[in-house]
């Protein structure tokens, strides 16, 4: 048996596309041509095949990763082949690999009508040696304004899914393709009312062998959506959920990442479940929709607390009406948007919940040697670890000994969550909000870190979508380095309970002999009385503290 390294053959004219699926995983068998990963570039996803047939030894990329032609992808075992056997020949794929279309040269594209003004002819572009492929998405109709090198069309093989640009700009005067429709090259897309076409006369040769699709236009390294993918959930009919993404083209993933919408909680409507533009429409203004009752709720809010019958409905005296301005100068602000509607979940929540706060400290003086060593070893990567990405590691490990704390109540019922979205409080400008880092005891601290500064960041700016704020199921509100020593955090409904972190401080601990300076951080934990009980919270922050204590508690 001898190791061969299976290679990115020849993709076309760019580098450095990202990784978004792993289809296989060591110890599978995999045949010659069969698909291992997918990469993506801004116009087109692809599949890369294997070169050779054997049983994966070792994966050398991973999700998020850039590839060019010629990265090692993986090893294969594999009897009878060489070891250092080199890049797999492109000739040798091209005939099996009949689905996967060719790369063409910078917008290779066929115009009948290359005139300065008037109709124009946009026709489909060398896509390669294949035929009869599917048209999925259409993104243009009759009437619509478009742009050189705008997408009018995604079709799909087996093995990739890629947009067709349009090679002129104007006014769409006629679609001749639909939903459904087989195409080939040279078939007539569109007549365009407007401008000449770009690439009537640009046509390069695209080498017949190539095995794996680009996009027939020009792609960007840059352009690359790595990181967005890294983060994203699986949805691969062919992998585990944990290893891709869902079925979506490159535009529709670029959509909801623009909107902030997880594509994993979006039902595609589309052919064989695909995500399409409209469906990423529907689900964002489905959660609009609920976001727009809370801000109504909230603007009625300061009207019934400060108005002449404010706390009627609740039987209590009327909210006092004061003129501020006979006692001195005064300056009045209305309220911002965040803080009128935090304001009005915050009361709900505090008049509806029998809420309960344990105190306790943790003693973290390993930890923090632990974190400051790990940010030293990792100064180059530019993330930077903090103490609140261990805590949501280690209340991970928590929620899991002690299910009923990411449990929510419906009803007389209690709705226990086998997915742990921890929510953190990120102080802005304009007030507090609660990003959601998803599925947080499928990734490390490291990468926790990262997507906390990438929220915190968005938070900053303002740019947090409402997916970013959704489906927490248990929330850390940290006052970090400010100060304190403990408080009172309300519970954010449905959740049932909420931990409140504050400022570490060295402290002499008692260890049976001498007392010690020891770095302790105050735990504040509030909790639901219909749903938990002091025993089990009692339990809960010990357990919390032991972990953090000792973080190798985390894996047992």
């Amino acid at each position: 048996m001898a190791l061969i390294e299976v290679k990115v053959p020849d993709i076309g004219d760019f580098s450095e596309v990202a990784v978004i699926e792993l289809l296989v995983k060591p110890g599978d068998t995999v045949a010659v041509d069969q698909s291992l990963m997918t990469v993506e570039s801004d116009k087109a996803s692809m599949e890369i095949p294997s070169s050779h047939a054997g049983v994966v030894k070792a994966f050398k990329v991973k999700l998020g990763d850039k590839v060019s032609e010629g990265t090692v992808v993986l090893e294969l075992e594999a009897e009878g082949a060489v070891s250092s056997a080199p890049a797999p020949a492109p000739a040798a794929a091209a005939a099996p690999v009949v689905a996967a279309p060719v790369a063409a040269a910078p917008v290779a594209v066929t115009v009948a009508a290359p005139a300065a003004t008037g109709s124009i002819e946009v026709r489909v572009p060398d896509i390669g040696d294949f035929k009869d492929v599917a048209v999925i998405e259409v993104f243009v109709k009759p009437g619509d304004l478009v742009k050189v090198e705008q997408s009018l069309i995604t079709v799909e093989s087996d093995k990739a899914s890629m947009e067709i640009p349009s090679s002129a700009a104007g006014v769409i005067k006629e679609l001749k393709v639909k939903l459904g429709d087989k195409i080939n090259i040279g078939d007539l897309l569109a007549i365009v009312e407007g401008a000449a076409a770009a690439g009537a006369t640009s046509a390069a040769p695209t080498p017949a062998s190539a095995p794996v699709a680009v996009a027939p236009t020009p792609v960007a390294a840059t352009a690359a959506p790595a990181a967005a993918t890294v983060s994203a959930p699986a949805h691969n009919p062919t992998a585990t959920p944990a290893l891709g993404l869902p079925h979506a083209s490159p535009s529709v993933r670029k959509f909801a990442r623009e909107l902030g919408v997880p594509l994993a909680e979006v039902k595609g409507s589309g052919a064989k479940g695909r995500i399409t533009q409209e469906d990423v429409q529907n689900f964002t203004k489905s959660v609009m929709a609920g976001a727009i009752q809370t801000l109504a709720q909230a603007a009625k809010a300061p009207a019934a607390t400060a108005g002449s019958g404010g706390g009627s409905e609740l039987g209590l005296i009327p909210w006092p009406k004061v003129d501020f301005a006979k006692f001195g100068p005064i300056d009045r602000k209305e309220l911002g948007r965040i803080k009128k509607i935090s304001g009005a979940n915050l009361l709900r929540n505090a008049v509806m919940i029998p809420a309960v706060t344990n105190h306790d400290d943790a003693d973290i003086t390993d930890l923090e040697a632990f974190r400051v060593a790990t940010n030293k070893e990792n100064e180059k990567s530019g993330v930077k670890v903090t103490m609140l990405a261990f805590l949501i590691k280690a209340s991970v490990a928590a929620l899991k000994k002690f299910p009923e704390f990411n449990s929510s109540l419906d009803g007389d019922a209690l709705v226990y969550k086998q997915y742990y979205h921890i929510g953190f409080a990120a102080d802005t400008p304009n007030g507090l909000v609660v990003p959601v880092i998803k599925d947080a005891d499928k990734k490390g601290v490291l990468q926790i870190s990262q997507e906390m500064s990438e929220l915190a960041k968005k938070a900053r700016d303002g740019k947090l979508g409402p997916a970013d704020m959704s489906g927490a199921t248990f929330t850390i509100s940290s006052l970090g380095g400010i100060g304190g020593r403990y408080f009172t955090p309300i519970i954010n409904a449905p959740e049932v309970a909420i931990l409140g972190v504050c400022k570490s401080q060295m402290e002499p601990v008692w260890d049976g002999k001498a007392f010690q300076p020891r770095l302790m951080l105050p735990l504040s934990l509030t909790w639901d009385h219909c749903v938990i009980d002091g025993a089990a919270a009692a339990r809960f922050n010990a357990y919390l503290g032991q972990i953090l204590a000792d973080f190798r508690r985390v894996l047992l």
